[in-house]
C-alpha cells in the first residue's frame, strides 16, 4: 500500500464522545498518581471529571477499564481498518502500529501517567501483558487470512516482531524526557520488512519481451513471494 494510500485508509482519530471519554481518563489517571489506584474511588474520579457516578459506570466497568480504554477503543479502530481492502498485507500492519503510536506520542504526559500506574499495580501489569498479545493475535490473524498459503511461523512472527519493536520505541517516549517523533518507529519498521524480506524494493514492470527475472531475499516468506509475482505478472 502506498503512502497516500495508507493516509487515506488509516484508521481515524478519536472524536465526538471519546473526547468525553478522554476526560474522565485524565482525571483518573491524575487521582492514580496522587493517591494511589487502590486509595482512589469511584466517586473521587466522577466528582474530578465532572460527571455523575452512573454516567462513570456507562462509560467504564470499573477503575481498570478507564486505565485501558484506549486500548479497547484502538483495536477496534484497527479491526475496522484491517477490514479494509489493502495492497500490501504486512505494510498494512506496520500502518496500525504506526496509528496506534501516534494517539499515544500525542500526549506523552498522559502516556507517562498512565505507565507509572500501571507499574504499580500487580494486577494491572498482567492486563497490560493480555493487551499487548491482543494486538499481536490481531496482527497475526490478518496476515493469515490475507495471505492464504502463509506459514503460520511467519504470520506470528512478523507480528511479535512489529509489536515487539512498537512497545520498545513507546517506552523510549515514556521513559524518556523528550518526545519521539512517529517517523523513528516507521524507519524501525521499515527496517523489520526489510530484514523480513517483505518490504517493495521498486516498481521495476517486466522487460519487453515479457520475460520476468525476479530476485528475492531467500528468507522471505513463500506466500509473499507468490504475491509479489502475481502483482509483477498483473501489472
Amino acid at each position: 500500500m502506498s503512502d497516500t494510500a495508507a493516509a487515506s485508509a488509516a484508521p481515524h482519530p478519536m472524536t465526538g464522545a471519546g473526547a468525553a471519554r478522554a476526560a474522565v481518563v485524565a482525571a483518573a489517571l491524575e487521582l492514580f498518581a496522587e493517591q494511589g489506584f487502590d486509595q482512589t474511588s469511584v466517586e473521587q474520579i466522577a466528582q474530578a471529571a465532572g460527571v455523575s457516578r452512573s454516567t462513570f459506570f456507562r462509560q467504564f466497568g470499573g477503575k481498570d477499564d478507564v486505565v485501558f480504554t484506549d486500548h479497547e477503543v484502538l483495536l477496534d479502530r484497527l479491526r475496522e481498518f484491517l477490514a479494509q481492502p489493502h495492497r500490501d498485507p504486512w505494510a498494512a500492519v506496520c500502518e496500525a502500529s504506526l496509528f496506534v503510536y501516534a494517539h499515544f506520542a500525542a500526549d506523552p504526559e498522559l502516556a507517562r501517567r498512565r505507565y507509572t500506574v500501571v507499574r504499580g499495580v500487580p494486577a494491572l501489569r498482567d492486563r497490560e501483558i493480555v493487551t499487548v498479545f491482543r494486538y499481536e493475535r490481531l496482527f497475526d490473524e490478518y496476515l493469515r487470512a490475507s495471505l492464504p498459503g502463509l506459514d503460520p511461523l511467519d504470520a506470528v512472527g512478523f507480528s511479535a516482531l512489529v509489536t515487539a519493536i512498537h512497545n520498545h520505541v513507546l517506552r523510549r517516549l515514556i521513559r524518556g524526557p523528550k518526545k519521539v517523533p512517529v517517523s523513528v518507529l516507521k524507519a524501525a519498521l521499515d527496517d523489520a520488512r526489510r530484514r523480513f524480506g517483505v518490504l517493495p524494493d521498486g516498481d521495476a514492470g517486466p522487460a519487453a519481451d515479457q520475460v520476468v527475472v525476479a530476485v528475492f531475499p531467500r528468507g522471505m516468506p513463500t506466500a509473499e513471494l507468490a504475491r509479489r509475482l502475481q502483482a509483477q505478472l498483473d501489472d
